[in-house]
């Protein structure tokens, strides 16, 4: 049970990550079209790179959560079948 609850406990702080990445590469876009509405191409160029940035690392939090996620159904499987 104690494996269990680590797994989950992990789990819920990668959660929280990629709900804030998420939130932030949102934020980002609506800085990209503000600023191509406004023409401002070096400051586009900029949010562009962070937006590719964010998009990069919320994909490896996502597969990261994917892999946490098999982990703890393993666990729990594993759990029920020595109870």
């Amino acid at each position: 049970m104690k494996t269990f609850n680590h797994l989950v406990s992990e789990q819920m702080r990668t959660m929280e990550k990629l709900l804030f990445l998420q939130s932030e590469l949102e934020r980002c876009e609506e800085i990209e079209e503000e600023l191509n509405c406004l023409v401002q191409e070096t400051e586009l160029e900029s949010i562009q790179f962070e937006i590719a940035s964010l998009r990069s690392e919320l994909k490896e939090i996502h597969q990261l959560f994917e892999s946490q996620t098999e982990e703890v159904i393993r666990s729990y499987q594993n759990m029920k079948v020595t109870v």
